[in-house]
């Protein structure tokens, strides 16, 4: 069926994506939408279209259909009364946190139980997770990819105060039994 694709555009070597158009060299990013529709990845089994959305007969979309099926999304998640909104960089962002944190737990979880002889010898085999995500998004720079910790961070934080059980209440201390000058201010949580 990919043979049929009229003028493609094809990728030999997945860990270097390259493309030739008219004798000039070009990277991935630099195709527009018409020439990715054309992109595909020569595998040992064939070919096969590098483009994420595909139809129902495992083509390429145009950029219109792929759009309808968010502005259906946000359409069904206004008319539900949520405070959701459906575009393709959400599901990029979702998958770089999500994939970070993933990494970061089994990879820190991993580090904890070895000597320092065995972290770096770790480190050497399974590199960094930050790194890792940074190629599949195809960031030229970790600068880039550190922009997702933040996500990070706020889960962390959302997760923490999720798991504060609702009978927790903040108890101050007892100003009889405090001493003089003592800040009153301070509340330790307790259950």
């Amino acid at each position: 069926m990919y043979d049929r694709i009229r003028d493609p555009l094809i990728i030999t070597d997945r860990a270097k994506p390259f493309v030739m158009v008219d004798g000039e060299r070009l990277t991935v990013d630099q195709l527009g939408h018409a020439e990715r529709r054309r992109l595909l990845i020569d595998t040992p089994d064939g070919l096969e279209p590098a483009a994420l959305w595909i139809n129902e007969n495992g083509l390429p979309s145009k950029g219109s259909c792929w759009q309808e099926v968010f502005k259906t999304a946000n359409k069904r998640t206004r008319r539900l009364r949520l405070a959701v909104r459906a575009h393709p960089h959400a599901l990029r962002h979702s998958y770089a946190v999500i994939t970070l944190e993933q990494l970061w737990r089994g990879h820190i979880q991993d580090l904890a139980e070895m000597n320092p002889a065995q972290r770096r010898t770790h480190q050497m085999i399974f590199g960094d997770p930050l790194n890792w995500v940074r190629l599949r998004l195809g960031h030229r720079s970790v600068t880039t990819t550190l922009r997702y910790l933040h996500a990070l961070q706020e889960l962390e934080l959302e997760t923490r105060l999720a798991l504060i059980p609702n009978d927790w209440e903040p108890t101050g201390v007892d100003s009889a039994e405090s001493e003089p000058g003592a800040d009153h201010d301070l509340e330790v949580f307790s259950r």
